[in-house]
């Protein structure tokens, strides 16, 4: 049995990025609920030199809407990266969202040995399509929507698993 890309890839990405979203929403009211300046957790980071809590955010959604775009051979979509609010930081999910949306299995299918060029580490590399999804942006995806969490639940957010895997 071989793998579908866009079952490998869209519907995952959405199905997190919606977890991400009550993730982000409990934290929000959280902060109201504990009388905390939301900036509180928006700056938070779990190392100093590791992203907040907002640029993990942002990464996140890159590689949602970078993966594939790029299997797809479509232009990846940019953001400005100025989100400031948990209202911002919801709103670029659900524009990513939507993005995914627009992609169907006929976009992504059959590009699991596309040529993928890219920069890793300041260096340009081309990888298969199978190669990239699974081996780059599957791997950073789940690490920063991961880290997200993390940081939330490091500052007192009462989240479960549930609410990370979105069954909440």
């Amino acid at each position: 049995m071989t793998i579908s890309m866009y079952e490998a890839s869209v519907p995952v990405f959405s199905a997190r990025l919606k977890a991400l979203s009550s993730v982000l929403a409990a934290a929000e009211q959280n902060a109201l609920d504990r009388k905390i300046d939301p900036q509180v957790f928006l700056t938070a980071r779990l190392a100093p030199d590791m992203f907040a809590l907002t640029r993990q955010v942002q990464i996140a959604t890159d590689h949602a809407k970078g993966a594939p775009s790029r299997l797809a051979g479509r232009d990846v979509p940019k953001y400005e990266d100025n989100e400031a609010s948990f209202a911002d930081l919801e709103a670029r999910i659900a524009k990513t969202l939507a993005l995914l949306a627009t992609f169907s299995a006929a976009d992504i299918d059959g590009s699991d040995d596309k040529a993928i060029e890219l920069k890793l580490g300041g260096r340009e590399t081309t990888l298969s399509g199978m190669q990239y999804l699974l081996h780059v942006a599957m791997p950073n995806f789940y690490f920063h929507v991961t880290t997200a969490y993390d940081i939330l639940r490091h500052n007192g957010v009462p989240l479960g698993k549930a609410t990370f895997l979105g069954s909440r």
